[in-house]
């Protein structure tokens, strides 16, 4: 039963890759300044695969694929604890979706709300891909500025979420995030026909 749900949600994503790539048109399609990708943050802690989201795929989303040291000392799991919304304190970081929406701007820059599970807050972020590297700076009330460099990584290494997202072996979308901007898989295939 498993694997019947398995093969059935691969096959609707497929059709709904195919019909992305039809129906959408070159607007949407990878260009060079595209974040997509997996990316080592600068202090080599965790890895973010940032992905295209929205119900056009217009936006960029975010979810730590992998870390560093993603256990505490009792060998469980580290949760969102510092999170302000008490439901999400026991969800595991590894996994979690921390970009919500980033939306285009000028000069192929994406800008929107990141969240720090360290501190439990959300703050303005611009990213932008520089060949090889993506260009993040977060700020906090506008004057508050920092910058990091990430670098692109194309291996897997043990314990990195590799799925898509939502599949077992993938990281998984805000559910409030999911909800609002996923497009409806009937409503995708009623289009392709």
């Amino acid at each position: 039963m498993k694997q019947m749900k398995l093969v059935s949600r691969i096959a609707v994503r497929t059709v709904l890759a195919v019909w992305q790539m039809v129906f959408m048109g070159p607007s949407n399609a990878a260009s060079p300044v595209d974040p997509s990708g997996t990316w080592l943050v600068e202090d080599g802690r965790a890895r973010v695969r940032i992905e295209r989201c929205g119900a056009r795929l217009e936006q960029i989303c975010g979810y730590i694929v992998w870390m560093k040291e993603p256990i505490d000392a009792n060998g469980q799991p580290l949760k969102d604890q510092n999170n302000p919304d008490t439901a999400k304190r026991s969800r595991p970081l590894l996994g979690h979706q921390l970009m919500m929406g980033l939306k285009p701007g000028a000069d192929g820059r994406f800008d929107g709300p990141i969240y720090n599970a360290e501190n439990g807050k959300s703050y303005e972020v611009s990213l932008r891909r520089e060949s090889t590297d993506l260009k993040v700076k977060g700020c906090m009330l506008s004057i508050l500025c920092a910058s990091q460099t990430w670098t692109q990584t194309m291996n897997a290494l043990p314990g990195q979420l590799v799925g898509m997202t939502g599949d077992p072996t993938g990281p998984k979308a805000d559910k409030e995030w999911a909800l609002a901007a996923q497009p409806k898989p009937a409503t995708i295939l009623k289009a392709a026909k």
